[in-house]
């Protein structure tokens, strides 16, 4: 199993959580960084100190930028990408709250341009759902499921034109997972065309900050 971990709750509230993401680094996809809803306004050391600490455990960064589907002004979505790289080390990013629509498609491609010319190597679209498959053409990675395992198990559907494509490109993650069928989820996702998953006990608000089971899950 290969975790992206958008573990949201701060250092200094949770430092428990961050000493066991640091500790299973080497067997994450990627870390999502959120110290304030985006990079903030100002450098927070907390994260400063964890960033490093996760980039020599070997763990790929992700700076958090909020997309607002589209709503949100493309310009400071790219000013956020920067703020992540300078001064938390970023490689890549995690669009959040992303369009699923043609119609948003447009926009969408305009500022994964933007922020890979910033120097972005790694892009992560979170639309939650199966988007119009042009999204996949213009990402790494796209999140097409984010929920409680019972909506997971009970309603999830998967769209004939996903299954064209490498399970590598596709991540679920799922919440809420009781700890004894953690390795039940692993095998769902994967059943599912997911290679990266997130199948985590924890519950909002902040459900990735329960990771042991799921990395020991994971195996070796």
């Amino acid at each position: 199993m290969s975790l992206l971990v958008p573990l949201y709750v701060h250092p200094a509230e949770d430092p428990g959580a961050w000493h066991r993401l640091i500790t299973a680094a080497s067997r994450t996809h990627a870390v999502v960084l959120n110290p304030a809803n985006g990079p903030g306004t100002a450098p927070d050391p907390a994260f400063t100190a964890a960033a490093r600490a996760l980039r020599a455990a070997g763990a790929r960064l992700l700076g958090y930028i909020d997309t607002d589907y589209g709503v949100r002004d493309p310009a400071l979505a790219v000013e956020d990408m920067r703020r992540h790289q300078e001064w938390y080390g970023a490689q890549g990013c995690f669009l959040d709250r992303v369009t699923a629509t043609g119609q948003g498609l447009p926009a969408c491609r305009r500022l994964v341009r933007d922020v890979r010319r910033l120097g972005a190597a790694t892009v992560v679209l979170n639309p939650g759902v199966h988007p119009t498959p042009g999204y996949l053409r213009l990402a790494d990675l796209v999140v097409t499921f984010e929920g409680h395992w019972s909506t997971y198990v009970s309603v999830f559907t998967r769209p004939a034109w996903a299954t064209r494509h490498p399970p590598e490109r596709f991540c679920h993650l799922v919440y809420g997972v009781p700890e004894a069928l953690v390795p039940l989820a692993v095998r769902t996702a994967h059943e599912r065309g997911a290679a990266i998953c997130g199948p985590v006990t924890g519950e909002p608000p902040n459900p990735w900050s329960e990771l042991t089971p799921a990395l020991t899950a994971s195996g070796p």
